[in-house]
C-alpha cells in the first residue's frame, strides 16, 4: 500500500467586515440593472452587498456607440455625486476637498465597453472601479490562451475589437462575433431566438480558436449556462458582471484603492484649484 503524501499546511478564513459595492448601469433602462443584480445572487458572499444605480434620463436607453458612451458618462457622473459621498461632504467634493467619506467601497460599471465613465469615476473616487468588459477580458486571459467576445451589432464588434487592442490583449484574442441584435432586443426578442443567435456566435468564436468566450453585453446576464452547454465544457464562458464583483471584493479585501499619483489624480481637487464649485 502506497504511503500517504505528507500533510500540507492550510488555513481557514474568518468573518470579515462588510463590503458595499455600487453597480452602475450607465444606460437608462432599469430592467437591465435589475437583471444584473439578480444574476449575482447565487455567488454573492454574505458579507457583500451590491446596490444598483440606473442612469437617469436623458441618458441613452442603450449604449451602442461612442456618442451614447459620452452622453451616458456625463449624465451618470452628475447624478452619482450624492451617492458617492455622504451628504455633508458633497460641497467639499464639489470644491475639491480630499477629505471624503465614501458611501461605497468599490464600483462596477455594468457596460461591456471601454466606457468613459470608468476613467471618470477613477478620478472622482478612491475605491477601486472596474468595468465589466475589462473584468471579463482579464479573467479570460488568466483562464485560457485565446479569448473571443459575443457582441450585439456590427458596430459593437468593431468597438470591442478596438477596446481589446486598447487593453493590450489583441495577441490573445480571436476577435468578436456579432449576433445582429441591438442591446434592447436582448430583452424584447423571443428568448429562444436570443439564445440561438448568441450560441451561434459563440460557436463561431470557438471555431476561430477561442477557449474563453466573453458575453459582450450586460443584457446577456443569465445566458452563461445556455451558451456553455452549446460550446462544451472545454470552453469557459465568462460573464463580466459576476466576475467584476468578485474582482472588486478581492481588491477591497487586499486594501487596494485607485492610485491617485498619476492619471487618476483627483478631479475634485482640480476643480477646487480653478475655483469651480460645480460638476
Amino acid at each position: 500500500m502506497a504511503a500517504s503524501p505528507p500533510a500540507l499546511p492550510a488555513i481557514t478564513g474568518h468573518p470579515l467586515p462588510p463590503i458595499s459595492i455600487l453597480l452602475i448601469n450607465p444606460n437608462s433602462t432599469p430592467s437591465m440593472t435589475t437583471a444584473c443584480l439578480a444574476s449575482l445572487a447565487p455567488t454573492l458572499p454574505a458579507s457583500v452587498s451590491v446596490t444598483g444605480f440606473t442612469a437617469p434620463r436623458p441618458a441613452p436607453s442603450a449604449i451602442e456607440g461612442h456618442l451614447d458612451g459620452v452622453l451616458s458618462a456625463a449624465d451618470c457622473i452628475r447624478a452619482l455625486l450624492p451617492y458617492l459621498h455622504d451628504e455633508a461632504e458633497q460641497d467639499a467634493a464639489r470644491a475639491g476637498s480630499a477629505a471624503r467619506t465614501p458611501k461605497y467601497d468599490a464600483f462596477l460599471v455594468a457596460c461591456f465597453s471601454a466606457h468613459p465613465l470608468i476613467a471618470a469615476l477613477r478620478e472622482e473616487v478612491a475605491g477601486p472601479v472596474v468595468g465589466i468588459m475589462e473584468a471579463a477580458l482579464y479573467a479570460s486571459r488568466m483562464l485560457g490562451g485565446r479569448l473571443g467576445v459575443v457582441a450585439t451589432g456590427a458596430r459593437s464588434v468593431m468597438m470591442h475589437e478596438d477596446a481589446i487592442r486598447g487593453y493590450g490583449l489583441a495577441g490573445h484574442s480571436v476577435g468578436a462575433e456579432g449576433t445582429g441584435m441591438g442591446v434592447l432586443e436582448l430583452e424584447t426578442l423571443e428568448r429562444g431566438e436570443v439564445e440561438r443567435r448568441m450560441c451561434d456566435a459563440a460557436e463561431r468564436l470557438v471555431g476561430r480558436g477561442a477557449d474563453c468566450v466573453c458575453l459582450g453585453c450586460a443584457g446577456m446576464v443569465g445566458m452563461r449556462e445556455r451558451v456553455g452547454k452549446r460550446v462544451g465544457e472545454g470552453v469557459q464562458v465568462v460573464e463580466g458582471v459576476g466576475v467584476g464583483v468578485q474582482f472588486l471584493v478581492g481588491l477591497v479585501r487586499e486594501g487596494l484603492r485607485t492610485g491617485k499619483g498619476g492619471v487618476y489624480a483627483s478631479a475634485g481637487e482640480g476643480r477646487g484649484r480653478r475655483g469651480q464649485g460645480w460638476v
